[in-house]
């Protein structure tokens, strides 16, 4: 599959909101993602087809030397293609570049696949987030990649 990573821009909004509403239970809404877009504390990647649809994205927000990976999405029917794990990687080589210390996330617990990428990119499991997600009720795991 031909695609390309890219800073997010409102452009991309309209298939940013069809992304989230395929992938969340309780999906952003445009005015929580463009709030999220690239800026002083912010980094967000998008990996778009060659006619510009948005086929996965990541979100990160940053402070001082701590990151937070905060959304990973991949359209359902591009997944295992490799595209969640380009993001990740890109997102991280973004986080090295900005010198932090380290980037944390949250993954439901039941999301095997999220959490075998997660740890293939060299995430460790440091705690539980008890009853962190809604629809259906459920606990996250919390995981940390020290750099």
């Amino acid at each position: 599959m031909d695609y390309r990573i890219i800073n997010a821009s409102h452009a991309y909004l309209d298939g940013l909101e069809q992304l989230e509403q395929q992938c969340f239970t309780d999906p952003w809404t445009r005015e929580q993602l463009s709030a999220s877009f690239p800026d002083e504390h912010h980094a967000f990647l998008l990996a778009v087809d060659s006619q510009d649809n948005v086929l996965g994205y990541v979100a990160m927000i940053y402070v001082l030397d701590e990151g937070s990976i905060s959304n990973v999405a991949v359209d359902s029917r591009f997944r295992k293609q490799g595209i969640g794990d380009a993001l990740l990687i890109a997102m991280l080589e973004n986080a090295r570049r900005l010198s932090l210390s380290f980037v944390t996330l949250e993954v439901r617990e039941s999301n095997d696949a999220a959490i075998s990428l997660y740890a293939k990119r060299g995430f460790v499991p440091v705690g539980k987030r008890k009853n962190y997600y809604e629809h259906p009720k459920e606990d996250a795991v919390l995981m940390t990649l020290y750099l």
